[in-house]
């Protein structure tokens, strides 16, 4: 019983981040966010690697992301501001920023 506890747990874990990375790669398109950045090279945006890289470690990663997604950003990566992007929702910018910070 406890075997089969673990194992539909990982099935769960497997298929909910199987079921982000869809999720968040429609959004990535639906919302433009590919035009300045990309996964692995920068763009006109840092590559979602690097900002994974740099805000792994702090408590507020997800939130921090989150709120520079909805908010824009001026200065962190450069002289190039993001634009807001007020047509992305909160519980979609929550699936970009976790998505985001598990970009490797």
């Amino acid at each position: 019983m406890k075997y089969t506890v673990i194992s539909t747990s990982l099935a769960l874990l497997f298929a909910s981040g199987a079921s982000l990375a869809a999720d968040a790669q429609q959004l990535l398109k639906d919302k433009a966010c590919l035009t300045c950045h990309q996964p692995d090279k920068k763009v006109v945006g840092p590559a979602y690697k690097d900002v994974a890289a740099k805000y792994k470690s702090r408590n507020d990663a997800e939130a921090y992301l989150v709120s520079k997604i909805k908010g824009g950003s001026t200065g962190v990566w450069g002289q190039i501001p993001m634009p807001p992007n007020g047509t992305v929702s909160d519980a979609e910018a929550h699936t970009l920023a976790k998505f985001i910070l598990t970009v490797k």
